[in-house]
């Protein structure tokens, strides 16, 4: 199937190098666009203004976050609720899930480290929550929704125009039941891994489900990761017990799948802690929902027997700071300090007395693979428990950079390294 998206996918670019033929607007889906159709929709596509006084704003609150010596932070471009991050292989262009119906394509064509355009992706497709974006080494970009998988062959070329080149990976009401689709932990998250397989994040909906619903989620691998080939065949669920996870990497020296966790609400402000996971092989059971985070058991379970084959996590965040996206550090740019270790991002708490977290928090590697110590590297969105800013994820550019996201502001800041 591969072969035929490449083969296609080739056509597709003779097809849009006519001007004649794209200036013919008509009616337009996603068969369309599978098929190799124009769907008529507008070739212009507005951009989100860079600069005036939300922009000044932001440069502002910029000035006020901390950082080690050496490190700078800037606004890197204005993206409405930005979430997760997919920095294309080209490194031409970056592109930005969000929780409602909008990817957005972020580019720097002249390298000047800060965007010049931002503009909606594929806007002839209705998506559901694109949150979950990444991409293949070898350019297949995967948008994941709240229940849909879809792929973009070449997609650093064809997000210049309306008509996206697109195919389906799980067809609409296959990703989990249609009857578990919920309105809360619906941001989906994805990695390719080492095996060339497509891996997913998939939130379990409630704040602890009760029994009677683990035997079903356990099947589709709600509360859990899942894996399955890039064209959505041999579906399996790869890790459990997992309340709602937003974030992953694999770690390229060893290949581990690494991932965050959101743990139980309501269980006061210092408990459970948030979680950073580490899962070197298939099949592991990390506690949820006999644990609601770290080894604090959930009320609802305290008398049942957990598993015995429970993994604890690596590394025990503070309570409820919502630890969402992650990244290992690959690039050379930053001292020696960070290369190989994880940076991590911590949306910031909803229901504390006190708010924390909204800050980029880094956690270094032993030898052997395993966490090592974990620290605040980026601080200051959270003004004495007023939020400035709530940060996403955390991507790598090709320079050795760092983005963070922001839904809260609808931004992306870079941050670079230059020792003064």
């Amino acid at each position: 199937m591969r072969l035929a998206f490449l083969g296609a996918a080739s056509a597709f670019v003779l097809t849009l190098a006519s001007p004649a033929l794209a200036q013919q607007p008509s009616a337009g889906n996603l068969e369309k666009l599978g098929n190799f159709q124009q769907t008529g929709t507008p070739i212009e596509i507005p951009t989100i203004p860079q600069t005036g006084p939300k922009a000044d704003a932001l440069k502002k609150t910029l000035a006020k976050i901390k950082l080690p010596r050496g490190f700078h932070i800037g606004l890197y471009a204005l993206v409405p609720d930005a979430r997760h991050m997919a920095v294309g292989p080209q490194g031409i262009v970056t592109f930005v899930g969000t929780r409602k119906n909008k990817v957005w394509a972020v580019t720097d064509r002249a390298k000047l480290r800060v965007a010049e355009e931002v503009k909606e992706f594929a806007p002839s497709i209705a998506f559901t929550i694109p949150n979950g974006v990444c991409f293949s080494k070898d350019g297949f970009l995967f948008v994941v929704e709240q229940n849909r998988v879809l792929t973009f062959p070449a997609a650093e070329f064809f997000y210049e125009g309306p008509d996206v080149a697109a195919f389906q990976v799980v067809k609409q009401g296959e990703l989990i039941p249609p009857e578990d689709e919920s309105y809360n932990h619906t941001a989906r998250t994805c990695r390719i891994g080492a095996d060339d397989k497509l891996y997913i994040t998939l939130g379990q909906p409630f704040n602890v489900p009760a029994p009677e619903k683990l035997d079903g989620f356990k099947k589709w691998g709600i509360g859990g990761i899942i894996r399955m080939t890039r064209e959505g065949k041999d579906r399996e669920v790869f890790a459990w017990g997992i309340r709602n996870s937003v974030g992953m990497d694999f770690n390229p020296k060893d290949k581990t799948l690494w991932f965050t966790d959101n743990q139980v609400d309501g269980m006061g402000d210092d408990i459970p802690p948030g979680e950073l996971n580490r899962a070197n092989k298939p099949g592991m059971n990390f506690g949820f929902p006999y644990y609601g985070g770290g080894k604090t058991r959930t009320t609802e379970y305290k008398d049942q027997t957990p598993p015995a084959d429970v993994t604890f996590p690596q590394v025990e965040m503070v309570a409820h700071a919502a630890d969402l996206g992650m990244t290992f550090y690959t690039g050379k740019m930053f001292p020696a300090k960070y290369r190989g270790g994880i940076f991590s991002a911590q949306h910031g708490s909803w229901n504390r007395t006190v708010p924390i977290g909204a800050r980029v928090m880094f956690t270094s590697l032993k030898e052997d693979g395993t966490a090592d110590k974990t620290e605040p590297f980026a601080e200051g969105w959270n003004d004495n428990g007023e939020y400035l800013g709530r940060p996403v994820d955390v991507a790598q550019l090709p320079d050795g950079s760092i983005l963070v996201s922001d839904d809260f502001a609808g931004a992306l800041y870079r941050i670079w390294y230059d020792g003064k």
